[in-house]
């Protein structure tokens, strides 16, 4: 058997219709902006025009879209991987008797949906999602880089435990998201959802797209903050 990397991508995870009708918008909205990284604009490293759309009521209708079929894909992810989530956090739930006891990863395929779905929502939270449009031949994240980074003093990005990405289209050549220490290439598909680690293990790239432009939605699953998961001190 081999070695887990812990790179999933689920297939068809948002329509072809919905990813074209999403991409149709990216590309009319008169308010794109240069892509940043770190919180800066950085083109030598990534170059791209970008919309963050959390925060904007004509967005929201995607924003639920693209949050739906992010968590049946991190439910399926939790199934697979439930050290996700028990590793760092030492869970406690009640069992037949009442009385707590630690949960194991052999507890997870036994879990029902809203068992497990209350166990995500109690101990994750969705972050900001980005679009993202790569211009053929010039667009691109080439910069090898992480998402886990020290930058903000809220520790905000030090939340970020996994990272996702929904492909909108498709008909290019190259543009494929590059693992470095997996030696892997996802190849974009429309529809398809990428989720894996944010830490420096899961160090990966943007390829450049060639003969066509890329578009993708972006953002990652983050921890509760502290105070959410264990109250104030």
């Amino acid at each position: 058997m081999s070695a887990a990397d812990f790179i999933e991508v689920t297939s068809g995870a948002l329509s072809v219709e919905a990813c074209a009708a999403i991409v149709a918008r990216l590309r009319a909205s008169p308010d794109l902006h240069a892509g940043e990284i770190g919180g800066g604009v950085y083109p030598e490293l990534k170059r791209s025009r970008d919309l963050s759309i959390n925060d904007r009521a004509d967005w929201a209708d995607v924003v639920q879209q693209l949050n739906v079929a992010v968590y049946a894909g991190l439910m399926a992810y939790l199934r697979k991987y439930p050290q996700t989530l028990i590793a760092p956090l030492m869970l406690q739930q009640p069992g037949s008797d009442g009385a707590l006891r630690r949960l194991e990863a052999d507890d997870f395929p036994t879990m029902d949906d809203q068992r497990l779905g209350g166990l995500l929502q109690t101990c994750l939270r969705p972050g900001a999602i980005n679009l993202q449009w790569y211009a053929a031949g010039e667009g691109g994240y080439p910069y090898w880089h992480c998402e886990l980074y020290p930058r903000d003093a809220s520790g905000e990005t030090l939340h970020r435990h996994l990272l996702w990405t929904i492909y909108l289209n498709e008909g290019f050549d190259a543009g494929e998201t590059e693992f470095l220490f997996q030696q892997r290439k996802i190849t974009p598909r429309t529809g398809d959802l990428l989720i894996a680690p944010t830490a420096f293990t899961h160090t990966h790239r943007g390829n450049r797209p060639q003969n066509g432009d890329k578009c993708i939605a972006t953002s990652w699953i983050l921890f509760q903050r502290a105070e959410a998961l264990y109250g104030s001190t």
